[in-house]
């Protein structure tokens, strides 16, 4: 009997969780080749990094699909429903489409189960529906996102034709390592004969390692700032307008509907894989503007409301964290500012706190509905060792933090005496938590 697509969630959140990792390839190799190696049924543009890969992805889709390639992308987590992890041609697979990627998968699966010492997780089932999916449209091009690391991620199942590497920090140190040093080994796995490298900016050490696996396994690179890079920038209504040098060509007036300095490097990283992929000539230029005129990035400095203006960021590491005030203190006038925050407990919580209290007039902290968060009470109690009890309100719902966060925004002129201006609420700290918070509030009108 075919399942249904509740039934499909519940089978794949019964495996191994994301957080929970074997250093192998071993299952999801196994898997792929009882379906055909479904995986090298295209070519494919791989990302690796600690921030910034999903937008990056996005961006890399709508200049594909505006040249007129059809596409597939895997991206991870999801903020709202499990299949955002799929789409094809820009588009979510629907739920009939997911439950038919599972079934493609689940009868191969069972097979790899029986004979592995552990059974496929939920995040190499997922993948091995990409690749199905993938191969069964069939797309022009695969946009895989990793994710966690790289070498032993098991989207490397595929060797990427061009991996593209985001800004590289401390994330998942208890799995990938405490350095960015350390980190740049497990995520210059991407890397793969016969591939090429599009890299962002990097720390000197990450950057000695990358172009160290690149020369090893002769890769041709580009680098942003060397190759490639953001030439001006300035705010524009809805987003802001740019002027990139890219690998081949120099593309200018670009509007981009999207918040934040991070998003104009993220457009050029996107656009210099492109060039790459296409052959290193230079794209049309009205090409160019459609697609990134066409690009979405929920969660990622995303306004859901106004009066106040709330703003969701998925942010949910220090460097994370940092890149996105930046941003908000360029392209939005807030007075007071409050947050919502929401953070997993595995995260470096008081490090982000520490990064939001000079931003925050006042913080919300509270909980996703998952094991893994933080309980409210005990990021309220690192909470107040950085911003002061009187400045940290504990609401374990976070319904209920976004309603406390609105009215004391609300309330600027009466409860914030520097208040000079509007008041927002900022939502931030985890993907879950941005994702929850969407739901609530009414947004994800592109997502099924």
């Amino acid at each position: 009997m075919r399942p249904t697509y509740p039934e499909v969630e519940l089978a794949l959140l019964s495996r191994w969780p994301e957080t929970r990792l074997e250093p192998s390839l071993d299952r999801i190799r196994a898997v792929c080749e009882l379906m055909g190696d479904p995986q090298h049924a295209q070519p494919v543009i791989q990302l690796t990094g600690t921030n910034g890969k999903t937008s990056t992805g996005r961006m890399i889709d709508a200049l594909l699909r505006a040249l007129d390639l059809r596409t597939g992308r895997f991206t991870s987590p999801h903020l709202q429903r499990m299949n955002e992890r799929i789409s094809v041609d820009g588009e979510p697979l629907d739920d009939e489409a997911f439950v038919d990627a599972y079934a493609d998968v689940a009868v191969y699966a069972d097979l790899v189960d029986r004979d592995q010492p552990h059974r496929l997780s939920f995040f190499e089932m997922l993948v091995a529906m990409a690749y199905a999916a993938f191969a069964d449209a069939p797309v022009d091009v695969a946009v895989v996102e990793v994710g966690m690391g790289g070498a032993w991620d098991a989207t490397s199942v595929a060797d990427a034709d061009v991996a593209v590497v985001t800004p590289i920090d401390v994330d998942h140190a208890s799995y990938l390592g405490d350095t960015p040093a350390d980190i740049a080994v497990e995520k210059a796995g991407i890397i793969k004969p016969g591939g090429r490298l599009v890299l962002a900016a990097q720390p000197a050490e990450v950057l000695e390692t990358m172009l160290g696996r690149a020369a090893e396994v002769g890769a041709p690179v580009v680098l942003e700032g060397a190759d490639f890079g953001v030439e001006s920038r300035v705010a524009a209504v809805g987003g802001q307008q740019f002027t990139i040098q890219g690998v081949k060509g120099r593309y200018e007036d670009i509007l981009l509907p999207l918040h934040g300095a991070f998003q104009a490097r993220n457009a050029a990283l996107a656009l210099a894989a492109v060039e790459v992929f296409t052959g290193d000539a230079e794209l049309d230029p009205e090409l160019v503007r459609a697609g990134f005129g066409a690009v979405t990035s929920p969660g990622r400095l995303e306004v859901v409301r106004r009066s106040p203006t709330i703003v969701l960021d998925a942010a949910h590491n220090p460097h994370g964290v940092r890149a996105m005030i930046e941003s908000v203190g360029e392209e939005f006038a807030f007075s007071p500012l409050i947050g919502v925050v929401g953070i997993m407990a595995d995260k470096e919580a008081e490090e982000i706190l520490r990064e939001l209290e000079p931003v925050l007039a006042h913080v919300v902290c509270t909980q996703n509905s998952t094991e893994r968060s933080l309980p409210a009470a005990e990021l309220a109690e690192l909470a107040e060792g950085v911003f002061g009890s009187e400045r940290v309100t504990v609401a374990p719902r976070l319904d209920e933090a976004l309603e406390r966060a609105i009215g004391l925004a609300d309330a600027a002129g009466e409860d914030f005496r520097d208040a000079i201006g509007s008041g927002g609420v900022l939502v931030t700290g985890s993907v879950v938590t941005v994702g929850e918070a969407r739901t609530l509030l009414g947004g994800g009108k592109d997502l099924p």
